[in-house]
């Protein structure tokens, strides 16, 4: 029995634009906290706001992908037990069906 490659869930050039346009909405919500035209507390509270937010949202990514591979590691130890207990039955022998 062989054993499935890996296959990546993205291309190169969908991870490369997806980390641009993080970066890019970041610096643009950054640039646009520090030209808003309010004092340093209101500046600061939003800045602590967008601490939150982006590590939050990294937070939940992990949470998401942990349990989307613990999904595909269940599958594939369900997949192993079937095909051994496939493997060991005998559908030929007598007196089984």
């Amino acid at each position: 029995m062989t054993t499935p490659s890996i296959q990546r869930p993205t291309t190169t050039a969908f991870f490369v634009q997806a980390a641009l346009s993080f970066g890019l909405s970041l610096v643009a919500l950054v640039i646009g906290i520090v030209k808003l035209p309010v004092g340093a507390w209101e500046r600061s509270f939003l800045a602590l706001g967008l601490v939150f937010v982006v590590s939050s949202a990294f937070t939940l990514a992990k949470c998401i992908r942990d349990r989307q591979e613990a999904t595909e590691v269940t599958n594939r130890v369900d997949k192993a037990r079937i095909d051994k207990l496939l493997i060991e039955q005998d559908v030929f022998k007598p007196g089984q069906l």
